[in-house]
């Protein structure tokens, strides 16, 4: 377990839900989390010390819960103060543990203030904040801020849970006021904001709460949820279905006039941008630049074809995308123009999703069947590239040439013609809602699996392309769904 890298409070969310989707709920995570705390101060002082524990309403206050019971466990006399009301907590772990310490009458003193007039100085051997954690934004309000006052007045040593409240995780800033502790016990990894506000959090520890690797190592529900909701002619008409279905409000396919013909009339939802000619030349970039601006995210190579003229035709589309700073998902016979022989070719809005036989092309020898192999070869490319590579696979490995993240949903159903386009629209339509263009190809991936798993479940490996865009929304509304067919894969 690697615990000296750097959680921001949106990747220490991820981290929590992917957690839960490998079986290890955030119940346990939270109880690990308190019962560290505890520890920490049973190091440095002895059973019959007096401890005071500021809980907020919400998870950070959960932690400090847990950490209220156990320290009673040891013998500390322990006085808990939730700060808010207790109709406030509504999240059904924090109510668990808050359940749990109001039967303990006879151990914990327990005063409700959700009123700031009624939080006064208290002298005690320990003062535990737990009121705000890594989500803190904005200003502090009552009666949060009259629990800060309070603690920075009264005497004693001072713990922080997970980040001082006031303190935003992030980047440091002081939000209005702030506690000043003199220990911090942070979960998981260090937080980026902690060492910017090293004045508030005194001594760092870093302490392992039991989240698995493969949290990070691998896509799952948390990707999705911080991305949020909002020739063959076959193959643009998948990719702007799939986009529509992630959120995108409008979506045009450019195509040759036969081929628009053809996507018109597969759905009415769809707005084919008609092309003279019967393939992509150079000619039509000028006719597309006024689209192209308009766009917020362009997809570009399903169907296109190999012949010269085309490929030409995307160099110069890739080059117009690029001067205007467009997002770009390239896949199928678009990679074929890339010329990857360059270094920094594209860059970082840039998504390329190749195959194992056209990430050979990029390469220069297929991708390694070892999976740590793999991702170092997909690493190797995307640094020198300059963009983002997912090479699809059993197991998809998608790297931006620094941070390597795999995916596992799908099936051999999906070997079928015509899933690729489906995950080129997902990952453009996350890439037209502003979503950074490493983490919507990790959310696309498991996008794409999971709802491909959806459909198998329902209809076996006999799948068609349209049995998962009927299914993206219920993985985009909950990820967790997937979590009983990846489970029923372990056993």
């Amino acid at each position: 377990m690697v615990l000296n890298s750097l959680a921001s409070s949106a990747e220490a969310s991820v981290l929590d839900r992917n957690a839960e989707y490998l079986g290890v709920s955030t119940l346990q995570l939270m109880e690990n989390a308190g019962r560290s705390i505890a520890d920490l101060i049973a190091v440095r002082f002895g059973a019959g010390s007096s401890v005071v524990v500021y809980n907020g309403t919400g998870r950070n206050g959960g932690d400090g819960m847990v950490a209220a019971r156990h320290l009673a466990g040891k013998g500390f006399k322990v006085v808990v103060r939730l700060v808010g009301s207790s109709k406030s907590v509504t999240d059904p772990i924090v109510r668990q543990n808050w359940i749990a310490l109001k039967s303990m009458t006879s151990s914990v003193q327990i005063e409700e203030c959700a009123d700031s007039s009624i939080i006064s100085r208290t002298e005690s051997d320990v003062l535990v904040d737990a009121v705000l954690g890594t989500g803190a934004k904005g200003k502090l309000r009552q009666p949060i801020l009259r629990a800060v006052q309070v603690i920075n007045e009264s005497g004693g040593f001072k713990v922080a849970v997970d980040v001082p409240t006031g303190i935003d995780s992030d980047n440091g800033d002081v939000l209005g006021d702030a506690v000043r502790a003199n220990a911090t016990v942070t979960f998981h990894a260090n937080k980026p904001g902690l060492k910017k506000a090293g004045d508030f959090c005194g001594e760092v520890s870093v302490v392992d709460i039991g989240i698995p690797p493969e949290a990070s190592t691998y896509a799952g529900p948390g990707d999705v949820e911080f991305v949020g909701s909002e020739t063959f002619t076959g193959a643009p008409a998948l990719v702007a279905l799939a986009a529509y279905r992630t959120g995108t409000d409008l979506v045009f396919v450019a195509a040759p006039e036969k081929t628009a013909d053809i996507v018109s009339s597969m759905s009415p939802n769809l707005i084919s941008l008609k092309l003279p000619g019967s393939m992509l030349a150079p000619s039509h970039v000028q006719l597309l630049r006024s689209h192209i601006e308009r766009a917020s995210a362009i997809a570009l190579g399903p169907g296109l074809g190999e012949n010269a003229k085309t490929q030409s035709a995307i160099r110069r589309v890739l080059t117009e995308s690029r001067l205007l700073k467009k997002p770009l998902v390239v896949d199928a016979d678009a990679l074929k123009a890339l010329g990857l022989g360059r270094k920094r070719t594209l860059d970082e809005s840039t998504v390329l999703t190749p195959h194992a036989g056209e990430f050979k092309a990029m390469a220069g020898k297929s991708p390694s069947t070892e999976l740590r192999a793999r991702s170092q070869e997909v690493k190797t490319v995307a640094e020198r590239v300059g963009g983002i590579v997912l090479l699809k696979g059993n197991t998809d490995v998608i790297s931006d040439g620094y941070s390597v993240k795999l995916n596992r949903t799908g099936n051999p159903g999906m070997t079928v013609g015509g899933t690729g386009d489906v995950l080129t629209g997902i990952i453009s339509g996350l890439l037209a809602q502003s979503i950074d263009a490493f983490r919507a190809a990790v959310a696309g991936a498991f996008i794409a699996g999971a709802a491909g798993d959806l459909a198998e479940e329902e209809l076996g490996y006999h799948l068609t392309p349209t049995d998962l865009l009927e299914r993206i929304p219920k993985v985009m509304d909950d990820p967790m769904c997937h979590k009983n067919i990846y489970q029923k894969r372990l056993q």
